[in-house]
């Protein structure tokens, strides 16, 4: 796999603040942790409900920072949004394009924005979006996306770091297409359904990715009145229609949130259950932490893990969805750092996925890096430090740390932590971590 080079500006000043993480590690974790609506699904449903002339009922949106950023996009563009804790109502009565021109900062600041350009050409024709943030985790290219949708029949214009789109058609409507991606990009494969279920006629998506976001996506398109077949396999067909309804409909659970809390329990060697998460999502996950030394119940509602006292190490290469995510490396990899023997995580996805590695080395980490494969010899012990988060999961992960980390940890870039995890820091402190955020 090629690894995606960096070329986005991933700015993300106007969201930043100083608070911070106090976590006393040593303590064991007990009890249950209800897993959150799951972050990389909402933020493409919401865009989604641009395609709809009616209302959308979201339900289990987590409240996160992105999907604030989110909020505030489509209320921009003139969309009608209401907040409700976990539930969103979103609505869009326009006919015409709406202005994107003073979106620029909340786009920057928000890669999940780019999903709106599918539905926007879908439905009105033409969009015109400044190119997307997000994580400094190396680039995201959006070559895939532009490409295939040239293939339904837009024209591109790169101006002052903005895209402008525009469909070319007599009738500003798109044209189904055969598409065979040269990658397996998860957002490439959504803003592609999501184009191509208002087309006129029938689009095929050949090496699509297979992630459970884009089966909820389909789902809900479907119940909205798309036709959409194949989801979360290679091969995805979708025959195009007039128009879209509304709809009521529940996000997933998030599947890194779950793996993140299962990473924590096993760092700790605690047993912890969690609940509303769907142990089929997290195959790859739950098998890696058994070759640990990692035991598991199930239950109608619940996954229960059971770590022994002494775990091994376990080697890991992430990939696409079935594949271990490459969005619990950094926390696998701090786990990986407190158990016994030698292990190596290749990193395949990303080509900069490795800051929190000098971070987890101040805690008394054995970690060597190169090219994109990590080796971590176990250590009896790590050490309480002042540590900086650099991206969502790389926070997430020296959290991780400073549970098991002898002493006081400080975790500074809440910022980023808040992006991808409701109320992180409390579900934490439920199941009895000594944490406080100021």
């Amino acid at each position: 796999m090629v690894l995606k080079k960096n070329n986005i500006n991933t700015s993300r000043n106007l969201f930043f603040n100083n608070k911070y993480l106090e976590i006393k590690g040593g303590e064991i974790l007990a009890g249950k942790v209800k897993i959150s609506g799951a972050k990389n699904s909402a933020l493409v449903l919401m865009a989604a409900s641009i395609l709809s002339r009616g209302q959308i009922n979201l339900f289990n949106v987590p409240r996160i920072s992105d999907v604030l950023i989110m909020s505030k996009i489509l209320t921009a563009m003139g969309m009608n949004i209401r907040s409700n804790a976990n539930h969103l109502t979103i609505s869009s009565e326009q006919t015409s394009l709406p202005s994107q021109e003073s979106l620029f900062d909340l786009f920057n600041a928000l890669r999940g924005s780019f999903f709106c350009i599918g539905p926007l050409l879908a439905r009105f024709g033409k969009a015109k979006i400044p190119l997307p943030g997000g994580c400094l985790i190396g680039s995201r290219p959006i070559d895939e996306h532009i490409n295939s949708l040239k293939k339904l029949g837009v024209i591109f214009q790169f101006k002052n770091n903005s895209l402008s789109a525009e469909v070319i058609t007599p009738d500003k409507r798109l044209i189904g297409s055969s598409i065979t991606f040269d990658c397996k990009s998860v957002g490439a494969t959504e803003t592609l359904i999501m184009a191509a279920s208002l087309a006129k006629g029938t689009t095929i998506l050949n090496n699509s990715a297979q992630e459970p976001e884009i089966i909820d996506l389909a789902n809900m398109l479907n119940l909205m009145g798309a036709r959409v077949k194949g989801a979360g396999s290679e091969r995805i067909t979708i025959e195009g229609v007039e128009s879209l309804k509304g709809c009521d409909y529940t996000v997933m659970s998030d599947r890194i949130e779950a793996g993140t809390f299962l990473i924590a329990a096993a760092i700790t060697r605690s047993s912890i259950s969690l609940c509303n998460c769907e142990p089929n999502h997290l195959r790859t996950v739950l098998k890696k932490l058994e070759l640990c030394g990692c035991k598991f119940e199930y239950t109608k509602n619940s996954l229960r893990i059971i770590p022994n006292q002494i775990l091994n190490s376990v080697n890991v290469t992430t990939s696409p969805f079935p594949g271990f995510p490459t969005d619990l490396q950094a926390p696998f990899m701090t786990l990986m750092a407190t158990v016994n023997g030698t292990s190596k995580i290749e990193e395949t996805v990303f080509e900069n996925r490795m800051h929190h590695v000098k971070e987890l080395k101040r805690m008394g980490a054995n970690i060597t890096v190169k090219d994109n494969i990590a080796t971590i010899v176990g250590v009896k012990k790590l050490r309480g430090r002042v540590v900086i988060g650099s991206d969502l999961r790389a926070t997430a992960a020296l959290a991780l740390a400073g549970l098991s980390a002898n002493g006081k940890t400080i975790v500074k870039g809440l910022e980023h932590l808040e992006r991808g995890y409701e109320d992180f820091s409390e579900k934490l402190r439920t199941i009895g971590t000594r944490i406080l955020k100021k």
